[in-house]
């Protein structure tokens, strides 16, 4: 048997560099002072003399025979966890090992009360099971995938993070101050510029991604902190200063569980207490560094020095290190790997399991469960404001998608469909006046359907950032859906408005400013309602290609039942014409360019009158007002259709 390495490694003492010199070398990483035993972090944390100092509410988490189920593709159940139970205590980190598929991710979204499913088991965060709001807020979940808006910098992203999810005591400069210092702890001072990047622009590493969700996260001072193998692709150094970080936080009175694949023998040992899975059930609960130990004391010895991590997946994916000395050479390898964990599950049952329940039914008197309200944590639904987060998403979204939506080749296609519109339209005489009406039909046309494709893809493509937020109680969905559909206003209607310009005088249409006026106003009426079907459809489905299919088929019964192309509709089908916004915008259009008493020169060589031809006889020309009426009406519906959608987003 090797020797045991110490729980914790010999504290290193760094020299504190000068602030200026941080700056100016990058490479420099200022490690804080050793922070004061657990109590006094406590006490100095929950301290509300400092308007900069966040509060912190310690929480025990317990969790007992929890048992998660999903359905197979044959429909049978298959269980994922099996029965499994544990406690971490404030000051604690906890570390889930197991190989790839043995449910430790499953079990750490189920603490994180992110779990969606049949879940079974009892999860208390101080006693109490999960409450949503506060419980979320004092939640921090890094998930092993990175969310993050790509055309944001690292110091936006932080920045915008902090805004929203830190008190409203505290100012912006002073919210602005934690990012900056996050920046510095996690040594992202040097891309701190940089764009986090996505799939079709290349931006930060995948190492420096991994440390801004993590940044993410800490800046708000979670209680409880759920982390997803956080040290998944970064180097060895890059990953002990994360669990280093870790560790302080944990030390300053936070519960901190993690799930990771392969640690190295110095990550192990910064863990305080330890669960071992194999295939979805419990085989090891207790200290990390008592884990050699008990494997021993049950027969499986490793007769060779071994990282502690290697030896406890080993175990898990059923291999021991003496079976081939202790000889059962008529088993097959699948059959001494049952028998492996069979045994291992069999030892958890006898000797752990028992102690485990009797610590859970142990009453809990620690002090830091008392009340947060009794040190001055306050208890509220939401961190800001409604008009906070308003601001603030606002600001975002159009940072977000500045690049987006002032896209070149966007703008190139509208200005050269308005010109090349334009040409084919050029100074069109009074006389050919179906020209005219095919020009105010095709405004309806394009208007009607280009913004509507292009807002179909809005919430489908920000869904997982919307379930990550909300799942952390960041914000209102009313705050968040007011401000993604206001930001969308400048390019969604610039666009349109240089279109209407250009083609308009081209065009040969009346000349007369307020007809003008009016016509583009009826145009930028009829894009907002189209992008309110699009905003729907997206919501509803939350699948591009699906909502792209309906979107095409919807554009094409409007186009059909739109008035122009069949004028005398079957009184059966009549209805859907009344369904096709681009029908109201078609009439509307028709309405203030034409009036019943115009004349236009037939071919006869005689005048006839304008409402009188037969593309406008069969829309009319009266009226009009109702029809605005029924595009409002059109355009609250499809807004309020499109958030309720995104109500019904399951949020984890």
């Amino acid at each position: 048997m090797p020797p045991h390495e110490p729980k914790h490694p010999a504290p290193i003492t760094f020299d504190r560099p000068n602030e200026n010199k941080i700056m100016n070398n990058p490479t420099v990483f200022a490690y804080p002072t050793p922070p004061p035993p657990l109590h006094h972090s406590i006490i100095n944390a929950n301290s509300s003399s400092s308007p900069m100092t966040p509060c912190v509410y310690p929480v025990t988490l317990k969790f007992e025979e929890v048992v998660y189920k999903v359905k197979s593709s044959s429909g049978s159940e298959k269980s994922i966890l099996n029965g499994i139970t544990g406690m971490v205590c404030p000051g604690e980190i906890l570390a889930m090992l197991g190989p790839s598929g043995s449910g430790k991710t499953t079990l750490l979204t189920a603490l994180g009360g992110r779990l969606i499913g049949k879940l079974s088991g009892k999860i208390t965060y101080n006693g109490q099971p999960f409450t949503g709001g506060p419980i979320k807020r004092r939640t921090g979940f890094v998930a092993q995938d990175d969310v993050l808006y790509p055309h944001l910098t690292v110091t936006e992203t932080l920045v915008f993070t902090a805004l929203l999810r830190l008190p409203s005591s505290l100012t912006h400069p002073q919210k602005a101050s934690y990012a900056e210092q996050v920046i510095t702890e996690l040594g992202l001072t040097r891309c701190r510029h940089s764009m986090i990047g996505g799939p079709l622009f290349r931006g930060i590493s995948g190492g420096e991604r991994k440390r801004v969700s993590i940044g993410l996260e800490m800046l708000v001072n979670p209680s409880l902190l759920l982390l997803d193998e956080p040290t998944s692709g970064l180097d060895s150094t890059t990953a002990q200063r994360i669990l280093n970080t870790v560790k302080r936080l944990a030390r300053g009175g936070r519960t901190v569980v993690t799930t990771i694949h392969q640690p190295s023998s110095r990550l192990y040992h910064t863990f305080d207490k330890v669960v071992l899975l194999s295939e979805g059930c419990p085989i090891y609960h207790g200290r990390a560094s008592d884990a050699l130990d008990y494997f021993e004391s049950i027969g499986f010895a490793s007769p060779v020095t071994v990282n502690p991590a290697d030896l406890l997946l080993d175990l898990a994916n059923g291999i021991a290190p003496d079976l081939s000395e202790e000889g059962e050479p008529q088993m097959s390898v699948e059959e001494q790997q049952k028998f492996v964990r069979e045994t291992l599950i069999s030892a958890y049952d006898g000797n752990i399991a028992t102690r485990l329940k009797a610590e859970l039914c142990a009453p809990d008197d620690h002090p830091n469960n008392r009340d947060a309200n009794s040190r001055g944590c306050a208890d509220e639904q939401w961190s800001t404001s409604w008009w906070e987060q308003f601001k603030v998403l606002l600001k975002r979204g159009l940072k977000e998608r500045r690049h987006e939506s002032f896209n070149r080749l966007r703008i190139f296609q509208v200005i050269s469909v308005a010109f090349l519109g334009g040409l084919l339209w050029w100074h069109t005489p009074s006389s050919h006046i179906q020209d005219k009406i095919a020009l105010m039909f095709f405004f309806s046309v394009f208007w009607g359907f280009f913004p509507l494709y292009n807002a179909v893809f809005t919430f489908p493509q920000e869904r997982a950032m919307l379930i990550k937020e909300r799942s952390s109680g960041m914000y209102r969905l009313s705050s968040y859906f007011l401000a993604r559909t206001v930001g969308d206003l400048p390019m969604e209607l610039a666009l349109p408005t240089t279109f209407v310009i250009i083609i308009y005088w081209m065009g040969g249409l009346k000349p007369d400013p307020s007809v003008f006026t009016l016509s583009l106003l009826i145009v930028l009426f009829n894009v907002l309602v189209s992008q309110s079907l699009g905003l729907a459809i997206g919501a509803i489905l939350m699948d591009v290609k699906q909502a792209t299919t309906l979107a095409s088929v919807t554009t094409l019964v409007f186009l059909i039942a739109g008035g122009y192309y069949v004028q005398q509709i079957p009184p059966f089908i009549l209805w859907l014409k009344y369904l096709s916004y681009s029908y109201y915008c078609y009439k509307l259009l028709l309405g203030v360019q034409f009036n019943e008493d115009d004349y236009y020169k037939c071919d006869t060589g005689r005048l006839c009158r304008v409402a009188d031809f037969p593309s406008i006889k069969s829309v009319g020309l009266t009226n009009l007002w109702i029809d605005v009426c029924i595009m409002a009406l059109m355009l609250v519906a499809y807004r309020l259709l499109a958030y309720l959608a995104l109500h019904r987003l399951q949020v984890r």
